[in-house]
């Protein structure tokens, strides 16, 4: 491992599940090493891996036929941006797999179900709020700058909207505000998340911990987690091109080499 504790370990006399957890400068290296175990984790359970990347897909398509079918034809494009920003509440089962490989351990689709049904009365659950909030938040403030930027400019279906929002001044304010909202939004929310997720299913901790520890591991490495942050936000995007589908392979991989590079910037106790 090519990390080194920046900080040292809680005394022998403390328990560490109540200590704040050490982080660790990590580099590239770590990301190509967490790349390669991801992908190894993968090809050992493809179907297993694939099934939760296939789910998240499948909400996703049933997501924009939704909206299609309620007529909020406006709501699609920000529906496709925001969308991944729910991944790494989705890749729970995935952090669960990689932690019982890494320990040599076997198991089944039912052990996986079980832990992931019991984060139900941990802290998990505060987790999965906050990242719905700020989906939430997101498409609130996409209808709000919608409604300021686009309020004369009528349009009755997709074709039409994106010929205003590519072709028109008030559509360009409005993809300029929205980038701008949303790449905030969506760097607030995986400073708070990236290893939030993978910590609370590996210890016993709150997660208010969690979101802590994971906004000091982008503050102490931030350009190896923005590169992190933009490997997966090119790789997201391009699979949601093929109708969703590229997530069957490509969620499964990211969520397994997230849990790696966790363990490399996050000391175990």
């Amino acid at each position: 491992m090519t990390s080194k504790a920046a900080e040292s370990p809680p005394p022998n006399n403390q328990a560490p599940q109540h200590d704040m957890p050490v982080i660790n400068q990590i580099t590239a290296e770590d990301i190509t090493a967490s790349l390669k175990a991801g992908l190894a984790d993968f090809l050992a359970h493809p179907v297993m891996s694939g099934f939760f990347g296939l789910v998240y897909a499948v909400f996703g398509i049933l997501l924009v036929w939704g909206l299609v079918w309620l007529g909020k034809i406006w709501m699609i494009i920000p529906a496709i941006v925001g969308f991944p920003l729910v991944a790494p509440f989705a890749a729970a089962g995935l952090y669960e797999m990689s932690r019982r490989r890494q320990k040599g351990e076997n198991f089944g689709w039912s052990d996986i179900f079980t832990v992931m049904a019991h984060q139900r009365k941990r802290e998990m659950g505060w987790m999965a709020f906050v990242t719905l909030f700020v989906f939430w938040v997101w498409m609130y403030q996409v209808r709000l700058w919608l409604a300021i930027t686009l309020q004369n400019v009528p349009f009755s279906d997709f074709d039409g909207f994106l010929d205003i929002v590519f072709t028109t001044p008030q559509g360009w304010t409005f993809l300029a505000i929205g980038t701008g909202v949303g790449a905030f939004l969506c760097a607030v929310l995986f400073s708070l998340t990236v290893v939030a997720m993978p910590l609370l299913m590996d210890r016993d901790t709150n997660f208010v911990t969690a979101m802590i520890t994971s906004v000091q591991v982008v503050v102490q490495n931030p350009m190896v987690m923005l590169t992190w942050a933009a490997i997966i936000s090119l790789t997201m995007v391009l699979s949601l091109i093929p109708a969703f589908l590229g997530l069957i392979f490509t969620l499964p991989i990211l969520g397994h080499t997230t849990w790696h590079l966790y363990q490399r910037a996050v000391e175990p106790l």
